[in-house]
């Protein structure tokens, strides 16, 4: 129960209050104001480390912390680990006082909704206009912020109504929180006619964004889209917007769009590490993996002091660059392969407890030695990772690394198996049998892996425009390269096909190398997203050969 009382305006003397900064005397300076203004209860941190175990332990109705807070953890990534633990009720205040007026700072704390910033130097009378104001608001609003602290978002929604006729100075808060409760008890019909009803008399980016990502809840991606286009080309600094609509466009497969988007909003605002881990993401599904890698480190290095840190992101991380300095051993590949090894160095000492983590590291540092032609690392690193895992239970993501693994140290056999057992397990599980086919199909280096994509976009062109010489070519050249490609196994057998059907006189050559790319597929398994093409096609030539 909050102690801000909901009948005393600008009440300075009932709440509890927590001062955070890194500096004693700054924080006497602070006291002295708060009691001046009648403040009794106040408590002090001198960490961010030190005000969440206080938080976590205590209530407070006012927070203010300083965002510069030295060694641990900043005042923005306070604030963040409050709201993801909940540790913060809707009741209490918090605001970041800081003397760095930064871009990145103001744009990377706005994020995480502090209730206000308050900039140093900072004297009585700005602490009185300010937080009172704050004080104020709380107190007009404490039956919808109450309502949500019981977790009962029917009397929040029913709070929101009654306030906005007896609490119109803050209609704009109360709409916006009343379209959010809609959205979030899944009464999105409600939610919109809130968003349309404040935008047609104003146009406010809040009510812009909930709109496009209500539409997008309702599925109605195209018109979600495109409110959310026109929100960016309105506010170019609004981050969220950025957000939701690259969260949009990679779903509907529009990776290169949904990059650009997430370049943006990292530019704007660079230090929130979930924006790049999204970056990285998808940066990697466009094949930019330069870009994948700079978003990984990133996201490692925010991670130091995160509540997201996460061991996956060193392993994405390690992955990432063991894929762009594989069969590179010039000073910029080694210095990458070395930047590999160091990030599961890292991984070990922040994760020493997660025992799982041992085999998965041996199994990437096996890539990063192979990839840098040291099989003898390779193989004793692959080793030691297989003594530890159990095959027939291993996760997908340990199951692709074994592949890779066993790919790069020469036993394709064991690579195919491994994998031919991943798309058993695996099959209902789309984004995993994705990967899995694409492992099966470019078991190669990524500059082979490029080389092949590119011949195979200049054989379906050449097929497209009609010159299937051309087209038979650019697949064989291919095919010489990742000689198990499904895809272009397929479309060799499918131009070859064609040729017959005007000159009859090639039957015996096109069967043989029909037959000859069928029998490269003759483990696809029933799985993969080409096996049903692979059966037509199979059947058209066996046919064919049966005549």
């Amino acid at each position: 129960m909050s102690l801000i009382d909901p009948k005393a305006e600008a009440d300075f003397v009932s709440p509890r209050y927590l001062l955070v900064d890194d500096f004693e005397n700054f924080r006497l300076s602070m006291r002295q104001m708060l009691i001046g203004l009648g403040a009794r209860d106040i408590e002090m941190a001198a960490s961010g480390n030190e005000a969440l175990r206080r938080c976590a332990e205590e209530s407070f109705d006012v927070i203010l912390c300083d965002f510069n807070l030295g060694e641990g953890k900043s005042g923005q990534e306070v604030l963040e680990e409050l709201r993801y633990k909940k540790i913060l009720p809707s009741t209490a205040l918090f605001v970041i006082v800081t003397a760095e007026t930064s871009r990145d700072m103001v744009m990377g704390a706005r994020e995480f909704q502090p209730d206000d910033y308050l900039i140093k130097p900072i004297n009585r009378s700005v602490l009185k206009q300010r937080l009172g104001a704050l004080i104020e608001q709380r107190r007009a609003t404490h039956k919808i912020n109450q309502a949500l602290d019981d977790g009962n978002k029917e009397a929040a929604i029913e709070a929101c109504k009654e306030l906005l006729s007896s609490a119109p100075r803050y209609r704009s808060w109360i709409l916006k929180n009343l379209a959010e409760l809609y959205r979030d008890t899944g009464d999105l019909e409600s939610a919109l006619n809130v968003y349309q009803e404040v935008l047609k008399e104003r146009q406010q980016p809040w009510a812009q964004l909930g709109l496009g990502q209500t539409l997008a809840a309702q599925g109605d991606i195209e018109s979600a889209i495109a409110a959310l286009q026109d929100l960016v080309d309105e506010h170019k600094d609004l981050v969220e917007g950025y957000d939701a609509l690259a969260e949009l466009q990679r779903n509907t497969g529009k990776f290169l769009e949904a990059k650009k988007n997430l370049q943006s909003a990292a530019k704007i605002s660079p230090n929130r590490l979930t924006r790049q881990k999204n970056l990285a993401e998808t940066a990697a599904s466009g094949n930019d993996l330069e870009l994948a890698v700079d978003a990984w480190r990133q996201t490692v290095r925010l991670g130091q002091r995160s509540v997201h840190d996460s061991a996956d992101h060193y392993l994405e991380f390690g992955r990432t660059l063991a894929e762009v300095s594989e069969g590179d051993t010039s000073d910029t590949g080694k210095e990458l392969a070395k930047e590999a090894l160091q990030a599961m160095h890292q991984m070990d000492k922040r994760f020493r407890k997660d025992g799982d983590l041992a085999p998965r590291r041996n199994l990437l540092e096996a890539r990063i030695y192979a990839g840098q032609g040291d099989e003898k690392a390779a193989r004793q690193a692959l080793k030691a990772a297989a003594e530890a895992i159990n095959e027939e239970s291993m996760d997908s993501g340990t199951g692709l690394d074994m592949a890779k693994a066993l790919f790069m140290t020469g036993d394709k056999e064991k690579a195919e198996a491994c994998l031919k057992k991943l798309a058993e397990r695996f099959g209902d599980d789309a984004s995993i049998m994705n990967r899995i086919e694409s492992l099966m199909d470019e078991p190669v280096s990524r500059a082979s892996k490029t080389q092949a994509r590119e011949l195979n976009r200049s054989g379906i062109k050449a097929f497209e425009e009609g010159d299937l010489d051309a087209a038979i070519s650019a697949f064989r050249e291919a095919l010489a390269i990742v000689p198990k490609h499904a895809s272009l196994n397929l479309n060799l057998i499918q131009v070859r096909l064609r040729q017959l059907e005007t000159d009859s006189r090639a039957k015996s050559s096109v069967v043989e190398e029909c037959q000859r790319c069928l029998k490269a597929l003759s483990d696809l398994p029933p799985q993969h997203r080409q096996y049903k093409r692979y059966s037509a096609l199979k059947r058209k030539v066996d046919n064919i050969n049966g005549r």
